[in-house]
């Protein structure tokens, strides 16, 4: 199985190929996430992560479609960022998205009317949100993640008060 660890940093992904742009990364390729098309052919890869680089780059949907390049039909792509209400999404002068459970979503069927934005189609496997300690112990993870009308419900009011943390990703690559 081929894996691409995009930003790898220096904890890449055992067993996988890293891309970064840092010389002192464990990257086994050195390129600049915001230069497209990145140095591999279509397709290339059975699965790609993308941990904490998503809210780096400087532009979310051309970031998503050349994963969506990279990735075979029915390839996963796993996307770790901070929710936006989590101090470290605005902390990190780098980071430039600050996105919430939903933001992906306009890769799949539920576009909201603007997947004509993109060609690039995503399946949503799976929707994390990680919460801060105290609401974890108290149950609302557990709520937020087993029912979507409750996340929604929670995105929309109580994200504020009940704060998260962190948002993970698995999508499935769908092309024709």
């Amino acid at each position: 199985m081929r894996i691409l660890d995009v930003g790898c940093g220096i904890h890449k992904l055992a067993g996988s190929i890293g891309i970064d742009r840092n010389p002192s990364s464990r990257a086994d390729v050195l390129c600049d996430l915001d230069h497209f098309p990145y140095p591999f052919r279509d397709s290339s890869f059975d699965s790609l992560q993308a941990v904490h680089v998503i809210e780096h780059v400087s532009d979310v949907i051309r970031s998503m479609e050349e994963f969506h390049r990279l990735v075979r039909n029915g390839g996963e792509v796993y996307i770790v960022t901070p929710h936006y209400t989590d101090f470290s999404s605005f902390c990190d002068p780098t980071h430039r998205w600050h996105l919430n459970s939903f933001s992906l979503r306009y890769f799949g069927e539920d576009h909201g009317g603007f997947g004509y934005y993109s060609g690039a189609r995503f399946e949503e496997i799976s929707v994390r949100v990680k919460l801060l300690a105290l609401w974890r112990w108290l149950g609302f993870e557990l709520l937020v993640n087993a029912f979507p009308r409750y996340r929604r419900f929670w995105e929309y009011y109580l994200c504020y008060v009940v704060r998260g943390k962190v948002i993970e990703w698995r999508l499935r690559a769908i092309k024709p």
